[in-house]
């Protein structure tokens, strides 16, 4: 898992990247919390996403955005940082000309920015929202949802509420040819730091079903 670096709208993003031996191999980016509030692509579940979609031999690749670690730039409220992501995208595409299928996933604004990302590139095909703010920032730019996907949530969840992120679900499952397969874990916050194992599990089934 070598550390790299990327260019990035802002200058360079402190990355980590890891190629699957078959070049037609899916591709997945990987968007880490708020900044703001010690969100780097180190975090925990950022990590265990991550080992999913490399165990499910994915050409995966997980980066800091502009102004965390090694990645240059400072916070933009999300606007920037979608830039950076798109910046990521289109770097790991570079490197898999040949991949066969596009995903995106991102925990907590992580997750907003992956589902922004979506509406904006039509090639990603699949996602995982890991506690999407949907009590903190608006989802309403989901309309329509363009591809569907795995959401996931803690019940206990003290930042995001379980119930902003049900009613996000039953909106965009109610959308034509869109499935949101959503997994509530009991008792989980929203760090899900006894969780960590269980998701990464639940990934890689959602994956197994819907590559």
């Amino acid at each position: 898992m070598p550390e790299i670096i990327i260019p990035g709208p802002e200058g360079r993003l402190e990355a980590r990247y890891q190629k699957a031996d078959d070049p037609r191999a899916p591709i997945c980016l990987v968007l880490h919390p708020h900044p703001r509030q010690g969100g780097t692509m180190n975090n925990k579940l950022v990590y265990n996403t991550y080992q999913a979609f490399k165990k499910s031999n994915f050409s995966t690749l997980r980066f800091n955005f502009r102004g965390v670690g090694k990645s240059l730039g400072t916070y933009d409220n999300g606007v920037g940082e979608l830039t950076d992501a798109a910046a990521a995208l289109d770097w790991l595409q570079s490197e898999n000309p040949a991949a066969k299928t596009t995903w995106i996933a991102g925990f907590s604004f992580g997750a907003w920015l992956s589902l922004q990302l979506l509406m904006r590139r039509p090639e990603i095909s699949g996602f995982v929202a890991i506690s999407p703010p949907a009590s903190l920032y608006d989802f309403s730019f989901l309309a329509p949802c363009p591809a569907s996907g795995l959401i996931i949530q803690g019940t206990e969840d003290k930042i995001v509420k379980e119930e902003a992120v049900s009613e996000l679900v039953e909106k965009l499952n109610k959308q034509k040819n869109i499935t949101i397969d959503y997994k509530k874990i009991n008792g989980a916050d929203h760090f899900f730091n006894k969780n960590l194992e269980d998701i990464q599990k639940k990934i890689v089934k959602f994956i197994e079903k819907n590559i």
